[in-house]
């Protein structure tokens, strides 16, 4: 069977609303051990969700932006670990299309389809490094790829790598040691000679991502593993083009969890009767004032969202060029809205026995990713301020 017979489309929305809560059925227990959330990571595969974005040039239902990120707020809300680890498939599946550079050799991606027929198949590209940080800010890793007559020879250490442990293959970001160095992707199969996993990860939050480092001991790789080499030059650094889309998903899945937290606030103000009040707090203008601040942050956030996801899908530069605007505007929402839910509550929401308290953690995580809200505070001050720059000023600064 061709890779042109492979369709996922999209699943109903009551069969998504079942699956989103069989992963949160779960979530708590992956939560608690820190583990890698297989039953999920399966239950998306039997849904076709994690190709859904294989491109119709594939034989896949395509999914957009806005499909995707309307993807992650919804598995977001069930089990956010599952959503993200699912997220990087999705993410590598929308850059296969012909002419896109993330693009990985032809005939290596039909055996990623063929694989993913029959079974879970995960794939993540690893950029973090202890001494790098993250890429974002600029900067070349420290992994080195040595090329010998077996292939190519990786060596290095990867950080925050999103589903280590679960993983089929790996696309770590490296340089070359050629006479003119060059920057690229290599497609690492997971079962490879000399990749040990360092089990880092004990994080506040999203503790089922199990985002371990990843260390590789000259671990060989296939010659045409080699995915869009770059060489190196003054200006060589993250096409932030290219990474909105993420950006925009990374945001969503968090809006899940501020939904998932909203639903735990609900239950407890509907189910709570205070024996001086006699009836549920839910009754209370405390409470649905309250609520109503926590309801206009999550329509911000989702107007945001969507907006920005509609935007990218009509082509439209600015929403491209303003992503992490977006994602730092989004993050301080869904933060927020989370924060009065636990502050109106009080102890029972910091109990380990509440959902709450886990909504609580795993949203503070909407903040780490790319771009962190500095950076993009500090971009969008220096452009907005040379876009206003007075001629005398410039006249004064040019002398």
């Amino acid at each position: 069977m061709t890779h042109r017979q492979i369709h996922h489309l999209p699943p109903p929305s009551a069969r998504l609303d079942q699956l989103v809560e069989r992963l949160a059925d779960r979530a708590g227990y992956h939560d608690e051990n820190a583990s890698f959330p297989a039953d999920g990571i399966l239950a998306l595969h039997e849904a076709g969700l994690l190709t859904a974005s294989v491109t119709q040039e594939h034989g896949g239902a395509g999914y957009g932006v806005s499909d995707i990120v309307e993807l992650m707020a919804s598995l977001g809300r069930g089990d956010p670990s599952v959503a993200l680890i699912a997220l990087m498939n999705l993410q590598f599946h929308a850059n296969q299309g012909s002419g896109d550079p993330r693009a990985i050799a032809p005939h290596l991606y039909l055996r990623i389809l063929n694989e993913s027929r029959q079974r879970p198949t995960l794939l993540n590209a690893f950029r973090a490094e202890p001494d790098l940080g993250t890429p974002a800010r600029g900067g070349l890793p420290a992994t080195r790829a040595r090329y010998s007559s077996e292939g190519w020879i990786l060596s290095g250490r990867k950080m925050f790598c999103t589903g280590s442990t679960g993983l089929d293959y790996h696309l770590p970001w490296a340089v070359t040691d050629e006479a003119e160095p060059r920057v690229a992707e290599f497609l690492v199969p997971a079962e490879s000679d000399g990749i040990e996993i360092l089990p880092t990860w004990n994080h506040l939050g999203m503790r089922a991502t199990q985002s371990h480092d990843v260390v590789y001991h000259d671990v060989v790789v296939p010659h045409d593993h080699i995915v869009n080499p770059e060489t190196i030059t003054s200006r060589t650094r993250q096409n932030d083009h290219l990474a909105a889309p993420s950006v925009l998903a990374f945001s969503a899945l968090y809006i899940g969890v501020a939904r998932a937290a909203q639903d735990a606030f609900h239950r407890f103000c509907h189910e709570r009767v205070p024996t001086a009040l006699g009836r549920p707090i839910a009754t209370t203008e405390r409470m649905r004032t309250v609520a109503g601040e926590i309801e206009l942050n999550l329509i911000q956030a989702e107007s945001l969202l969507r907006h920005f996801a509609s935007g990218m899908d009509a082509g439209d530069v600015n929403a491209f060029r303003h992503a992490s605007a977006a994602k730092t505007l989004i993050a301080s929402a869904v933060i927020r809205a989370v924060e009065v839910a636990v502050k109106a509550l009080g102890n029972p929401s910091l109990s380990r026995s509440s959902a709450l308290e886990r909504h609580w953690r795993d949203v503070l995580c909407a903040r780490v990713h790319s771009q962190q809200e500095d950076y993009v505070l500090l971009s969008l001050g220096t452009e907005s301020l040379a876009r206003n720059l007075h001629p005398l000023n410039l006249e004064n600064r040019q002398t």
